[in-house]
């Protein structure tokens, strides 16, 4: 059954109790010896001598082997994770945010003390997507990674599309239903997706990227002139992001909407489901899919990574002690949809060409090829209410 662990875990929120709803149902050699929680008058199911709102509990308890961070506050999950690794405790953790942030400092403490910091439930709830580019994937040339990373917005996108639903009542239902947050720009602005798309590059490629480089648009100004556009033309709009190698050296990235056919397996994916897509050089195709989202979901993948620390798993990150490391650029040629409001705006932004343009009463548009940089340079201009601009296949 592997070495004994102790666990001390942050947080009990949605996750937290799925995952303990899941520990529970097993024998798995390990206890939760106690719970930091923010709130300490909150009734929980649980008792109430278990939880505390001093994190030193956990962090000076020598007896605490395991650390399980599952707050929403990255700066705070960063000093607890810092603490406990220094402290010679493992961590696993679910904060995409806090992981793509500092995903390197961290990996530096894990070389300098020794520990494991797992957090396969921060990228695409239950899919195992680190593990397996870590290890099946280790000596494989991947061509890209991509997919549909958020389940938030994919459930509005799903809703809008599958039952006729404005963008306004499809974010409404996926806040009711606990989905999308009051503010939602976390999900629908792309955020949540490039974290995300952060780790899963230094995975896949060996490069560690602050989130704060890559391109990030989301679906909050999509408007019934897109949506239009894309049933005339039989596409669905997913939020993609998009990891590429464009040649041996250099690795492209950056998350936007996407018109997509039929023919792609991302079409199909619909409501709060994520789907993973790895296009590589000798294993050809592969499609993960499963829930993105949920206390269950993202739970089953935490204890995943808990159960492999008592057999002292680690990310080796072996991508990035291979001497074929790869950088990363933004000089990558895009097709794209542009609706825009201002009739000077093509004075401002450089398409490289313009295959189409649409100039009618309630909208105008162009389907171009330009610059992913250029987007960037221009993100102010394009990311505004009355424009939205979406990638085509």
């Amino acid at each position: 059954m592997g070495k004994k662990l102790t666990i001390g875990m942050f947080g009990f929120g949605v996750v937290g109790q799925g995952l303990h709803d899941i520990i529970k149902t097993k024998n798995l050699n390990l206890e939760i010896k106690k719970f930091v929680i923010k709130n300490a008058d909150k009734k929980r199911n649980l008792p109430a001598e278990l939880f505390t709102t001093d994190a030193n509990t956990i962090l000076d308890d020598p007896e605490i082997n395991t650390v399980v961070e599952l707050i929403d506050d990255a700066d705070a999950a960063f000093e607890l994770t810092v603490r406990a690794l220094r402290s010679g405790k493992n961590v696993v953790s679910a904060n995409k945010k806090m992981i793509a942030l500092h995903l390197e400092e961290l990996t530096e403490i894990q070389h300098e003390t020794g520990t494991s910091l797992l957090y396969e439930g921060a990228v695409c709830g239950s899919i195992p997507i680190i593990r397996n580019l870590e290890e099946y994937y280790d000596n494989e040339l991947l061509h890209s990674v991509s997919g549909i990373f958020n389940g938030s917005s994919n459930y509005i996108l799903s809703k809008i599309f599958n039952e006729n639903q404005s963008y306004g009542d499809a974010l409404k239902k996926a806040q009711d239903l606990g989905f999308a947050e009051t503010d939602p720009t976390l999900d629908v602005g792309g955020y949540d997706a490039k974290y995300k798309l952060a780790i899963v590059a230094s995975h896949a490629y060996g490069i560690y990227i602050n989130p704060d480089k890559i391109l990030n648009l989301g679906i909050d100004k999509l408007d019934h002139v897109d949506i239009r556009y894309a049933r005339e033309k039989n596409y669905k709009i997913k939020l993609i992001p998009l990891a590429k190698e464009i040649n041996s050296k250099e690795v492209v990235l950056y998350v936007l909407p996407k018109f997509l056919t039929k023919e792609s397996i991302l079409y199909n994916v619909e409501n709060e489901n994520n789907g993973v897509l790895v296009k590589a050089a000798f294993a050809d195709e592969q499609f993960f899919f499963g829930k993105g989202a949920g206390g269950h979901p993202t739970g089953s993948a935490v204890l995943s990574d808990i159960t492999a620390l008592r057999y002292d798993y680690r990310y080796e990150y072996k991508k990035h002690l291979d001497a074929q490391q790869v950088e990363y650029t933004t000089d990558y040629e895009l097709k794209v949809y542009l609706r825009y409001e201002d009739e000077n705006t093509l004075e401002n932004i450089v398409f490289n060409s313009i295959s189409e343009r649409f100039y009618g009463e309630d909208a105008k548009y162009v389907i171009g090829h330009i610059n992913l940089q250029e987007i960037i340079d221009k993100r102010d201009l394009i990311n505004r209410p009355g424009y939205f601009i979406a990638e085509i296949v």
